[in-house]
């Protein structure tokens, strides 16, 4: 058998770390979602139309979320089907949607974020201030 060679082996132990920990912070920041029956993404996509005033349009939350068009449009149907929003064709272009969330979206959203934010505060509450903007900045630096 050949040995596989690596190029830069510290690039990998870096990703294997940045891919273990987002599993981890994955599943106990999504664990209280999933029982109360909306996925992080889901509930993700609550939170940037409630913060968006209500409505925003498909493509707009598309980037927000850095979703493809497959995903947007799985999580947005799920969102549907439990009456917690609401897509309707733009009157200015028919080809574009927007989504808009129901009041029943809005409330599950309200009653959920204060207990999920404290839960994202618990995860990165071994990192400092100075910690958090640097992890912060380099996860921005790595996406771009």
């Amino acid at each position: 058998m050949t040995a596989i060679e690596v190029g830069d082996p510290l690039a990998h132990r870096a990703l294997d770390a940045l891919l273990r920990a987002e599993t981890a912070l994955r599943r106990s920041l999504s664990a209280e979602l999933e029982r109360e029956g909306v996925t992080a993404a889901g509930f993700s996509v609550l939170v940037v139309l409630t913060t968006a005033g209500g409505s925003l349009e498909l493509r707009a939350l598309r980037r927000r979320l850095a979703l493809t068009k497959a995903n947007a449009t799985e999580i947005v149907a799920t969102l549907e089907a439990r009456g917690l929003a609401v897509r309707r064709r733009l009157e200015h272009d028919r080809r574009a949607s927007a989504v808009d969330i129901t009041e029943r979206g809005a409330a599950l959203a309200e009653r959920l974020f204060p207990a999920h934010s404290e839960r994202v505060s618990h995860a990165f509450g071994g990192l400092d201030e100075g910690e958090k903007r640097s992890l912060a900045g380099l996860c921005r630096r790595l996406s771009s």
